[in-house]
């Protein structure tokens, strides 16, 4: 299925303005990384979490002042969805169940006419949060290791090289995305989480399975167009190969969409950074992997004519 007849459209001649564009959106997000910080959730920081659901809506300012009384000033309080559901984070632990007994019993005397449900409760020690901070870590290197020795051996070792750097713009713009909305709407909390952490890794796998299908275009019209440029060929290949990289992630677009509005507060997240990654890594594909390719290539070509 095509969703448009073949285009004649020169990317590669725009590569240089798209350099400018990628080299801004990666300033942006490292500058909001540093400078805002990415929110940790209790995966990673260790705590005692509680999500409460009151019968009617709660002022923040009311349930900090509850969690004062009890013993817990430096704990972190904010909506999770809707006014009602409040998420409670404290770095206080104990034996079993004691800090979360301690809080249901503060909010239960601090709000003694609006009742409220305990919808989900966490605990995590604070080393499994550094193991699993320091795991996440390693699980993203050794993706993206990885995939740079598949691409090089399935083509050269500069389309692996290319096909990894172009995975790290899509992995830090996209971080820099989440850090920068992170907060703004009670209604999107992205926290680093488990499920933000799959949302990266699936990414990854989603943008170079982009890549690698104009990779592959370029290989076979390479062996068809031997007299024709790398320029015209890459062109060539990324034009042919538009109408299904639009259709593949518009679909997946969409989804995406859907399960932000509809799949909940649990799910908001994950989506949510997916559908930016996905915008991204559709980007990277023609103007991050396929321009380095051509660079690396006309700059190599030269170098050998010049000896």
């Amino acid at each position: 299925m095509r969703l448009f007849k073949v285009t004649h459209i020169d990317f590669m001649g725009k590569r240089m303005m798209w350099y400018s564009v990628s080299g801004l959106t990666l300033l942006l997000g490292l500058i909001g990384i540093f400078f805002k910080g990415m929110t940790l959730g209790i995966d990673f920081l260790g705590g005692t979490e509680l999500l409460v659901r009151f019968e009617q809506p709660v002022q923040i300012n009311e349930v900090r002042g509850a969690m004062d009384k009890i013993g817990f000033p430096r704990s972190e309080i904010k909506t999770f969805g809707n006014p009602k559901d409040i998420l409670l984070r404290t770095p206080e632990q104990a034996q079993g169940s004691v800090i979360a007994e301690r809080i249901r019993s503060g909010l239960s005397a601090q709000f003694p006419n609006n009742h409220f449900s305990v919808l989900k409760e966490d605990k995590i020690g604070p080393k499994i949060g550094a193991e699993l901070r320091r795991n996440a870590i390693y699980a993203v290197a050794a993706t993206l290791l990885i995939i740079m020795i598949y691409v090089g051996f399935r083509f050269k070792f500069i389309y692996g090289v290319a096909g990894v750097v172009a995975l790290f713009h899509d992995v830090i713009a996209t971080l820099g995305v989440v850090v920068l909305f992170d907060g703004l709407s009670p209604y999107l909390n992205l926290e680093m989480s488990q499920n933000l952490m799959a949302a990266f890794l699936t990414l990854i796998g989603f943008s170079i399975n982009d890549t690698v299908i104009v990779f592959d275009r370029v290989r076979e019209n390479i062996k068809i167009h031997r007299s024709e440029s790398l320029f015209t060929i890459i062109n060539k290949s990324v034009n042919e190969t538009l109408s299904r990289t639009v259709i593949t992630s518009g679909t997946v677009i969409l989804v995406l969409i859907v399960l932000i509005i509809f799949g909940g507060e649990v799910n908001r997240g994950f989506a949510f950074t997916f559908l930016i990654g996905t915008v991204f890594g559709t980007y990277s594909s023609i103007y991050v992997a396929s321009a380095i390719v051509l660079d690396y290539t006309i700059r190599r070509n030269i170098k050998a004519h010049q000896a």
